[in-house]
């Protein structure tokens, strides 16, 4: 893989090897599952033990400023790290919206009594936050939120209704864009954190196709939180909101690592279980086999673009206007990916339950169902068009042309 200019530092790369041999428990090599984990997982044993280790060193966030406990390390090195931790088998325990959207966010607009208070514990990886974004009337079009945060002197006043709220029956926190001027759209939104504690919130997990439940409706009723959770200006939430959807649209296509979400090893080592192989070892689909092959060139080529991504965003202080490119691209090589997997795996990959299917087999059609809401997550494949059309190539808005 091209380095793009970024030059090894042999020092840190012998560090980092040393202190991960030292720290990273052999029981864990290999069980990123473990961290994927939609639900909280017990944080107990040798998991309790490496996610408190990576929470000391701030390695969980490589290049957050070591002076609210990140590891402060450059681009570079974290990628060295990376590289050092994937060659034993090692993953990253400290994760979540808190790491992904929230935490790079206060960084930049919080105060430092904010980032004194929420930054250290989304380092070490011991609270969970949600994102109070999408309302019933209120998807695509943002903007239009209704929930209202009067102003009651010392406190904000909150009622009102999100949906879609991943993660909210276990969140500690949650993020949230509210409404404190009623005669202004985008300009009447403000930026708060909400305890998840506190009176009058209320949480109702949705059951999907799929058979979890990683999202819920959340209502506010009368719940009271401090002048202090104010992020940014007063009606200044749209600004905020925004950057922090750029953060997560760089988390979702694998932009904050630099490293894409789906390999094409395991998808290759399926297909040959299912259709066979012939004398000379290729795939015995023809069809199939050039696909796959094209598939497997776009997600090389689309790690490259990663990486070099995540190196300009460094030196450009974070992402930008770029991350509705790679999130759409993400977006359609994962589920290209996952489509692949269940059309190789045949009938066997429609199985449900039942002794009759595999894990594998029941675990592919159950990502099969899931990553289809990955063209929505982050904002729909049509919001990344409008907003690459008009902030990238500087196309006219179509909203303020009538025909």
């Amino acid at each position: 893989m091209a380095d793009f200019g970024a030059q090894d530092n042999t020092a840190f790369r012998a560090e980092a090897r040393a202190w991960l041999e030292a720290n990273f428990p052999p029981s864990l090599k290999n069980r990123q599952d473990i961290a994927a984990s939609e639900a909280p997982v017990p944080v107990e044993g040798d998991y309790a033990l490496w996610k408190a280790r990576m929470g000391e060193t701030g390695w969980g966030v490589p290049t957050w400023p070591a002076a609210y406990g990140g590891g402060g390390l450059s681009a570079a090195d974290a990628r060295i790290l990376r590289e050092e931790m994937a060659r034993i088998g090692s993953w990253n325990p400290i994760g979540g919206m808190g790491v992904m959207m929230f935490g790079p966010t206060l960084l930049e607009y919080g105060t430092e009594e904010q980032k004194q208070a929420h930054i250290p514990p989304i380092v070490r990886g011991e609270l969970r936050w949600c994102q109070g974004y999408s309302e019933p009337g209120a998807g695509s079009d943002l903007a239009s939120l209704q929930t209202r945060a009067e102003d009651k002197g010392d406190h904000f006043l909150i009622n009102g209704q999100k949906i879609w709220t991943s993660g909210a029956q276990y969140a500690d926190w949650c993020f949230c864009l509210v409404r404190t001027d009623t005669s202004r759209k985008h300009e009447g939104i403000s930026f708060v954190l909400i305890d998840m504690r506190s009176p009058g919130v209320e949480t109702r997990p949705i059951l999907l196709i799929s058979g979890s439940s990683p999202f819920c409706e959340t209502f506010f009723t009368d719940v009271k939180t401090p002048k202090a959770n104010l992020v940014g200006p007063l009606n200044g939430g749209w600004t905020v909101g925004k950057r922090l959807l750029q953060h997560e649209r760089n988390g979702l296509s694998g932009g904050g690592d630099g490293r894409a979400r789906f390999e094409t090893g395991h998808l290759r080592d399926v297909a040959r279980r299912y259709y066979g192989q012939e004398e000379d070892g290729r795939l015995a689909d023809a069809d199939f086999r050039t696909r796959l092959a094209i598939h497997d060139m776009d997600t090389r080529a689309y790690a490259l673009t990663l990486r070099r991504v995540a190196l300009e965003a460094k030196s450009a202080n974070g992402p930008s206007a770029a991350t509705s490119i790679m999130k759409n691209a993400n977006s359609k090589i994962m589920t290209d990916h996952c489509e692949m997997m269940v059309e190789a795996m045949g009938l066997a990959g429609a199985g449900w339950s039942g002794e009759g299917f595999t894990d594998e087999e029941r675990e592919a059609g159950r990502i099969y169902l899931r990553i289809k809401s990955s063209t929505i997550a982050g904002g729909s494949s049509e919001v990344q068009n409008n907003i690459i059309s008009k902030r990238i190539l500087g196309l006219p808005d179509p909203s303020s042309h009538t025909y």
